[in-house]
């Protein structure tokens, strides 16, 4: 019996050390085709011979985005929107490169600026429930809750399933109701 110990130790540690080594190695992997995606698709200044289109820039900005280089998304983002105007792109590209512009300003804090793109991509897809979710976490951030709440509302009528829109607007309906219980002093 006392022999059992010992080994169960050592099979939990092996185990435990298992889950670790397969935790970082997908990690690497992540980082890894991220890197190899951005010298694929000329994400240095060294490489600006690069054939540009829209959207080989947006892919240039998901990627960017990915490695939280703001910035740099922004900038390609903004460019990207420039030469799908050019190109005709289809709503549907615009609308997700407007999304993905108001994500690089939300990101930076810029939630009015996040506002306006997020908008405009609902000009481009009403119906896009990750643009919708988006702009009522923008409004959140900027001290609409209202509007947010009916936002999520509005999310949950297209996707009944989006987890992310029934936690936000359960969180909101707890902060609206704390703020109207009365106080214990």
């Amino acid at each position: 019996m006392n022999d059992l110990l010992p080994q169960a130790y050592l099979l939990g540690l092996i185990a435990l050390l298992g889950v670790a080594a397969v935790v970082v190695g997908r990690q690497i992997l992540r980082v890894r085709r991220d890197e190899l995606s951005l010298a694929r698709l000329g994400g240095n200044a060294s490489n600006s011979t690069a054939p540009r289109d829209a959207a080989t820039l947006y892919e240039l900005a998901s990627v960017q985005l990915r490695k939280r280089l703001y910035g740099q998304a922004q900038a390609n983002l903004k460019q990207a929107l420039k030469l799908a105007d050019a190109e005709n792109a289809p709503s549907e590209a615009r609308a997700l490169m407007e999304n993905a512009l108001g994500f690089t300003l939300a990101a930076q804090n810029n939630y009015a600026a996040a506002i306006r793109h997020y908008k405009a991509a609902l000009r481009a897809k009403p119906e896009y429930p990750v643009a919708i979710n988006n702009l009522a976490f923008a409004l959140e951030k900027q001290s609409n809750p209202a509007e947010a709440k009916a936002l999520y509302e509005q999310v949950l009528q297209l996707e009944a399933g989006n987890r992310t829109a029934r936690k936000r607007l359960s969180l909101l309906e707890r902060r609206s109701g704390s703020e109207g219980a009365p106080r214990a002093s």
